[in-house]
């Protein structure tokens, strides 16, 4: 994530001095932990954490536990990961639900630290799960933030409850109670409380906050906080704490350029786990937090796992066992290929996708160029087709292409490049649906040599995804190769080699850049 990036960047950078160490000298642990000091409190993470994990962290390293079958770089990073790990929460934390519904969840937060949108977003991931929230406007304070939440509603396509129009008119603790016995009347299985906030921690923002709590008995607590204000971040949750009390975390803002030592910090400090992370503006642009995962985006070491998460969520597995029919027999079409992109930006930015794969954290720039309008210029060249012409590219004579490109707003040349673009990739998907090993132009054969034994790609073939979507099919290989021995990665922790320049190119070619 892009909060964690300068931190990532100093750790990564504090790892590979390491890496031409022959053993690990006391000199060398103390040198390598004032870097991760550094790093942390610069990251504006709080001090007493930070003194609590590199103390951790220098007594490992110079314990007698160490790994000898790893390197001094592996040791260090092998550590530092578990003690992220530690101080994230150690575990992930789910919601807990009611046994006898509506289970009710209150949110809680400084103003501005992004409750309301937070709640659409919930509300929307809880929908998709089976369940009918109902979010109900206590925020009778703010200006519009009554009406803020009913177009947050109306967008997540989730019932909402207010009976008051706020602008300081209304009581919250009444509408909040009536609220939850709405929800029980309508059936409704969870109760999303917004709650008002204040610019800063005060007496009447406390009292209100608790009052409601009374009040509606919620089953969860969350504390909703920015997680670029860095060190106020700490003692805006203790605050909080201390006042309302609260059961779990939600980090928002963590697709921010800030330094994050909030999700460093709050954890370990409060005692409470971070239970969501909110990685955009969008509605879904939210996940559960895993503290394993976040260490080792933060390490570079990747988030296959999320990545493959997206994938199974975004494509259709029917759908994908016809894709690969059509790609063994031949009858793909730019019909199809319009279709698999439309699932592919299902699954969210591309760049945040990538980003996820391990050591992308050596391949910022590349990543900055990397233009995500591209799938959007080749879907208007498809779509400018006659749909005769989607499923026979071959019929698009000077005429037709200069017909497409003035209707999308293209050059015949970015016309041409991508019907060619689209051969080479059917071309390829087709050996892969066949089981061959496709040569990608800039690449070379993926998966082997040239000249490997048969028998070898056989094994390749029985231990590989079985996915008919060619996306799909990559995240689940990438996650295979993630829980295999490690070989040629970064620190030796299970991360796959890094994409060359060459793959982030062709990835780029084959969704429609010239």
């Amino acid at each position: 994530m892009a909060t964690f990036g300068t931190l990532s960047d100093r750790l990564t950078e504090t790892f590979r001095n390491l890496r031409k160490k022959g053993q690990l000298t006391p000199a060398d642990v103390d040198g390598t932990v004032r870097e991760i000091r550094r790093a942390l409190l610069d990251a504006d993470v709080a001090l007493p954490v930070v003194k609590e994990f590199t103390a951790a962290v220098r007594e490992r390293a110079l314990g007698d536990e160490v790994n000898r079958a790893l390197n001094p770089a592996q040791q260090v990073v092998q550590i530092v990961n578990d003690e992220l790990i530690g101080i994230l929460g150690g575990q992930q934390r789910r919601l807990q639900f009611a046994k006898n519904p509506p289970t009710v969840i209150m949110l809680a937060g400084l103003q501005g630290s992004g409750k309301t949108t937070f709640a659409g977003k919930l509300a929307k991931m809880l929908e998709k799960d089976g369940h009918t929230p109902l979010l109900v406007a206590c925020d009778l304070q703010r200006p519009n933030a009554v009406n803020q939440l009913q177009v947050v509603a109306e967008r997540a396509g989730a019932a909402i409850y207010a009976p008051e129009p706020g602008n300081g008119v209304g009581d919250p603790v009444k509408v909040a109670r009536d609220g939850v016995a709405h929800a029980t009347r309508q059936q409704h299985d969870i109760v999303i409380i917004d709650t008002a906030g204040r610019l800063g921690v005060d007496a009447e923002l406390m009292k209100q906050a608790s009052d409601i709590r009374r009040a509606t008995q919620p089953d969860e607590v969350l504390f909703v906080i920015d997680a670029m204000i860095g060190q106020d971040a700490v003692n805006t949750a203790k605050a909080f704490q201390d006042g309302v009390d609260f059961t779990g975390v939600v980090l928002s803002k963590l697709d921010g350029d800030a330094r994050g030592g909030a999700a460093l910090s709050v954890a370990s400090v409060t005692g409470r786990p971070i239970i969501f992370a909110s990685t955009g503006e969008g509605l879904d642009d939210v996940e559960p937090f895993h503290p394993d995962r976040m260490a080792s985006r933060i390490l570079d070491l990747g988030d296959i796992l999320t990545l493959i998460e997206q994938a199974q969520s975004a494509f259709d597995e029917a759908e994908a066992l016809k894709v690969a029919e059509k790609f063994a027999t031949d009858t793909f079409t730019l019909e199809d290929f319009l279709q698999q992109m439309q699932q592919m930006k299902k699954m969210g930015s591309m760049k945040k996708m990538l980003g996820m794969l391990p050591g992308m954290g050596n391949m910022k720039q590349q990543l900055e160029d990397f233009d995500e309008r591209e799938i959007d210029r080749t879907e208007a060249i498809i779509r400018s087709m006659t749909l005769a012409e989607r499923r026979n590219p071959k019929i698009l004579n000077g005429s037709r292409r200069l017909r497409i490109a003035r209707g999308s707003g293209m050059t015949v040349t970015d016309v041409n490049q991508l019907v060619q673009r689209f051969d080479q990739a059917a071309k390829m998907m087709k050996t892969v649906a066949r089981g061959g090993v496709p040569n990608i132009p800039g690449m070379g054969p993926v998966g082997g040599k040239p000249g490997a034994s048969s028998k070898r790609g056989k094994q390749q073939k029985a231990k590989g995804s079985r996915s008919g979507n060619p996306a799909k099919r990559a995240a689940e290989n990438a996650g295979i190769a993630a829980a295999a021995p490690a070989t040629g990665s970064g620190f030796g922790l299970g991360a796959q080699a890094m994409p060359s320049e060459a793959d982030l190119a062709e990835l780029q070619k084959m969704l429609g850049k010239g």
